[in-house]
């Protein structure tokens, strides 16, 4: 059990997990997920995290829809930040517990602020997840935010 799981379990949150084959030579893990799942890239969201000021101490998490990229200028705002970059994958499986690939939102080591991308509003639920390649959690949007104590932000660009 990942502590994604736990924390989910310990509040007494409605979720359902869903593991599934993943391929080690895949590096597109959000997409690997929506296809297994059958679900469409909309509703099945990355995790990443990003420094703010180019200060690599200085982090943050964003949730957003595999469909989309992460608008660094938003997530910036969203933090109160001039300025945002990716966070060095490393120190992201560093800070959170996680690998690349198989970062949760929930229950990672060290609480850092969290932004939800809007759209997952849009959905009765969302898949994230859930501490390890090969498996997500279904869950609300709204029961995530609570979780992470975070807040929903515009924070997804497409192509």
């Amino acid at each position: 059990m990942t502590p994604a799981i736990r924390l989910a379990k310990k509040q007494g949150i409605v979720f359902h997990t869903h593991p599934y084959d993943h391929d080690p030579a895949n590096t597109n893990f959000g997409v690997e997920a929506a296809e297994a799942l059958g679900v469409t890239t909309e509703r099945v969201f990355k995790t990443l995290l990003f420094a703010l000021n180019g200060d690599p101490k200085q982090l943050a998490v964003a949730v957003v829809p595999v469909s989309g990229l992460l608008d660094l200028k938003a997530a910036a705002k969203a933090a109160k930040g001039k300025k945002a970059d990716m966070a060095d994958p490393k120190l992201a499986e560093k800070v959170t517990g996680y690998i690349v690939g198989g970062i949760s939102p929930l229950g990672q080591k060290k609480r850092l602020p969290t932004f939800v991308d809007e759209s997952a509003k849009n959905f009765e639920t969302i898949f994230v997840s859930a501490g390890r390649r090969g498996l997500d959690m279904e869950l609300s949007g709204q029961d995530l935010v609570a979780l992470t104590q975070g807040q929903f932000v515009a924070l997804a660009k497409h192509d």
